[in-house]
């Protein structure tokens, strides 16, 4: 009976310390997210989809041990978000994937031959302004139009500025763009030239939510006088693009949970869809990885605690994985 009794208590105590050590780690996890619930049944089901998270995390991570998977997931800011709830908050950042066949279609035919070098990244060379963050705003569409465009003023002018999301938010509704409730960046470039500029970040600062428009003409420090939509499906256009013009604006699929916690590596989801676009981000590179995975380099709008400091690498020449160049579009200033 004592050894009984020694045993339970035992497995008792390590259940406790197992316990303690996941209420820390949660505890931990909250304060570096700068996470609160309103209530203590909120924080109950929160952890409980935290824990959930977790598990996946830890499981995933050994295969990545084991060299069976590329890349490494991680309890970012979203760890606390089931999957129908993560793919819900951004379910507007761009409309009907439909569209984009009427009103985004070719207009460069580039050479089929793939004569760009074999890596880029358009960061070092100064084109590319800080990691942003759009918020709970479907806005994902004027961070990736407004990518592209830094990286064109830059080249025109050698002078980076960071320009103003807000106002494509708040004054591109004309062209068929509904502010947090989602757009296309072909769009955004359509409404810049036709209010003939685009003010700085500094002086129409990001707000994460729809406002009245406020644009002042006289504060224009950038300017587009349209855009060149690349061969759909094409990576060799892509390539071609990012190496020749700087950075593009494209749409892909991030509907898997395994986009929503990833951390680090080349992401390779073979489950991805080619036409199901689900957010817009910024293509700054391209290269190879040390276990020689291609990947195209990737400015996301989810700020520095997701992913690598924001970015992610993402697998390049796998059958236009996740829809990489499903919708490739860049302005010309």
């Amino acid at each position: 009976m004592k050894v009984l009794l020694t045993v339970t208590a035992l497995v008792a105590a390590a259940g406790a310390v197992s316990d303690s050590v996941e209420d820390l780690e949660f505890d931990s996890w909250k304060v570096e997210h700068v996470k609160s619930y309103g209530s203590e049944e909120e924080e109950a089901q929160r952890k409980m989809t935290w824990l959930a998270n977790r598990k996946l995390v830890l499981e995933h991570n050994k295969l990545a041990d084991q060299g069976l998977k590329s890349y490494r997931l991680g309890m970012n800011v979203f760890a606390d978000m089931d999957i129908q709830e993560y793919q819900a908050m951004f379910s507007n950042c761009l409309r009907s994937s439909n569209e984009t066949k009427s009103l985004c279609t070719s207009t460069s035919q580039p050479e089929e031959e793939d004569t760009a070098p074999p890596s880029v990244d358009w960061r070092t060379k100064g084109y590319v302004t800080d990691v942003k963050n759009q918020g709970y705003c479907g806005s994902c569409w004027a961070f990736s139009a407004v990518g592209a465009l830094e990286g064109q003023m830059y080249r025109k002018t050698g002078r980076l500025i960071t320009l103003s999301e807000q106002q494509l938010v708040d004054c591109s509704r004309s062209f068929h763009n509904y502010g947090c409730n989602g757009g296309w960046p072909h769009r955004a470039y359509q409404y810049i030239k036709s209010s003939k500029g685009l003010e700085a970040d500094f002086t129409y600062p990001y707000k994460a939510k729809d406002e009245m428009c406020r644009f002042n003409p006289q504060r224009i420090r950038a300017t587009c006088r349209g855009h060149v939509c690349l061969r759909k499906g094409s990576e060799v256009a892509l390539k071609r693009a990012v190496a020749k013009v700087g950075p593009i604006s494209v749409a892909i699929d991030t509907s898997k949970h395994t986009f929503q916690l990833y951390k680090s590596g080349v992401y390779d989801e073979p489950g991805c869809s080619q036409t199901h676009l689900t957010h817009a981000v910024v293509v700054v590179g391209y290269g190879e990885a040390e276990s020689r995975k291609r990947f195209w380099l990737v400015k996301n709008s989810w700020g520095v605690g997701w992913g690598e400091n924001g970015y992610i690498k993402m697998s390049r020449n796998k059958r236009n994985q996740c829809g990489i160049a499903s919708y490739a579009v860049y302005p010309v200033v």
